[in-house]
């Protein structure tokens, strides 16, 4: 259980964010009228998840030192998020301008993403098309388009991409986010200093898959 789904465990990381200096348990339980081994459970939980302190306060006599607990400084990062929102803020402004210009933009920034996320391959083993292909399926993969290879057995010229990371952005805006994925391919490739690239990308070319298109040699 989260700090979001528990109301005690939000009480008794409030009662340690009001209270003028560090509290132990004792102190905690004294000011929520609960048992202290209640309180205890929860202010663990409350460290494990990052959101308080525990250390041990230097004793002016004799004795164990007392254990204190404090609020991690910051904000709380067991609320809400909504990055959806946040995508589609930011896709807006490409929608919003003359639609070849947004296409060539998208494409030129997938494209330099691809060109950070890929691997390169080992300076001992020479990009061939069966090793690009290899390393782009790995980072298509890792992102979640769940590839899937379809050549024939020699060198695949398509790639079927089983699922959308982005699927209900690239419903609503088609026109950027998959010029986005094909320039990401594109990217990619070019940094693996494959002998193929990707020439084109099918929205939702077959009922359960999106089609990328690889031809070789790269221009």
């Amino acid at each position: 259980m989260t700090t979001r789904e528990s109301p005690r465990r939000r009480e008794v990381l409030e009662v340690l964010r009001t209270a003028p200096a560090p509290l132990g348990v004792a102190e905690a339980a004294e000011r929520m009228g609960l048992h202290p081994n209640t309180v205890r459970f929860h202010l663990d939980a409350l460290v494990t998840d990052g959101l308080v302190e525990r250390r041990a306060e230097a004793s002016s006599g004799p004795g164990r030192p007392r254990t204190v607990y404090t609020p991690r400084p910051g904000m709380d990062r067991g609320g809400l998020r909504d990055y959806r929102l946040l995508a589609r803020m930011l896709l807006s402004r490409w929608t919003a301008a003359d639609p070849a210009e947004a296409r060539a933009e998208a494409m030129e920034t997938g494209r330099a993403w691809g060109r950070f996320l890929v691997d390169p391959l080992p300076p001992d083993e020479p990009p061939t098309p069966e090793r690009s292909t290899a390393a782009l399926f790995a980072l298509l993969d890792g992102l979640g388009f769940a590839p899937q290879l379809d050549g024939g057995g020699g060198p695949p010229e398509r790639i079927r991409l089983r699922h959308c990371p982005f699927l209900e952005l690239a419903e609503e805006r088609s026109g950027v986010v998959c010029p986005l994925h094909l320039g990401l391919m594109q990217g990619a490739l070019a940094r693996l200093d494959a002998p193929l690239t990707a020439t084109a990308l099918e929205p939702f070319a077959e009922p359960d898959a999106c089609v990328a298109h690889l031809t070789g040699p790269r221009a």
